[in-house]
């Protein structure tokens, strides 16, 4: 059964493909996050990870804007509380999370937003959306990784320029950039990162793990022990395979030369 919050704030929709769609429904309020909606995220990721029959995730926010950060009318309460507790962070539980998450971003990602759409593994935005780091604007400061995660992707001085002058990095920029993957019509918005999701559901769900895992684990370090990493990990999964799952790699490639060549 789908657990959501009492007011139904946080919403898990699990398809049938293998794909769920996780929604952060506060319209009203731009779905700001008050403490128990970081919570029951939290939650949410954590469940749907330990769910065999979800491949992928979809992430995305209700009516005009994906998230606008903390509800700051509670922002004692959020910034005050226990922050080191793993198991109601939301962006912990999402960088634990092995499966695939896919950001569909529409309207506003501010701060604590923009935060948990870094935390994502692929991005999907809809034109017009934008990405705002309000943290030097309130004097808010910074412990979900936007301070550290947006450099690396975006290079660091548009990162400093985007957090410093507190100014939107538009969708259309941060596809270029490389921060978002796909640029779509509002409409389009949740077909296209469908379509993504149903791309990896096609493939090898251990593989799909694995792969995830060494990108995200080796992008923390130098290239040197990254590679490294590779290999050990590569050796590993070789070295635990069966004569049979050779044999089964084997079959399965030779049957998708055969249809290949048929087609020629």
């Amino acid at each position: 059964m789908d657990r959501s919050s009492p007011e139904k704030l946080i919403l898990v929709n699990r398809e049938p493909n293998g794909i769920a769609i996780v929604t952060i429904n506060r319209p009203d309020s731009l779905n700001s996050l008050t403490k128990a909606m970081i919570a029951d995220l939290a939650h949410a990721f954590k469940t749907l990870d330990r769910d065999e029959s979800v491949r992928v995730i979809i992430l995305t926010g209700s009516g005009r804007s994906f998230c606008s950060g903390v509800d700051l009318t509670a922002a004692e309460d959020v910034f005050k509380g226990d922050v080191k507790d793993a198991e109601t962070d939301t962006v912990v539980q999402m960088e634990r999370c092995r499966k695939p998450i896919i950001g569909a971003i529409r309207g506003f990602a501010v701060t604590a937003g923009f935060e948990i759409a870094l935390a994502c593994d692929i991005l999907v935005a809809a034109k017009g959306a934008r990405f705002l780091d309000t943290h030097t604007r309130f004097g808010i400061f910074p412990s979900w990784g936007l301070s550290q995660k947006l450099s690396r992707i975006i290079g660091v001085n548009k990162a400093r320029e985007v957090s410093l002058t507190a100014t939107p990095l538009t969708a259309e920029v941060a596809e270029r950039l490389g921060f978002v993957n796909h640029v779509v019509e509002e409409g389009e918005l949740l077909k296209k990162s469908r379509e993504i999701a149903d791309a990896i559901v096609k493939n090898n769900q251990d593989m799909v793990l694995r792969y995830k895992s060494v990108i995200n684990d080796g992008i923390k370090l130098d290239l040197g022990h990254a590679l490294s990493l590779e290999k050990e990990r590569g050796h590993d999964y070789y070295s635990g395979m069966t004569k049979e799952q050779f044999k089964k790699m084997q079959e399965f490639i030779a049957g998708r030369s055969s249809k290949k060549q048929s087609k020629l």
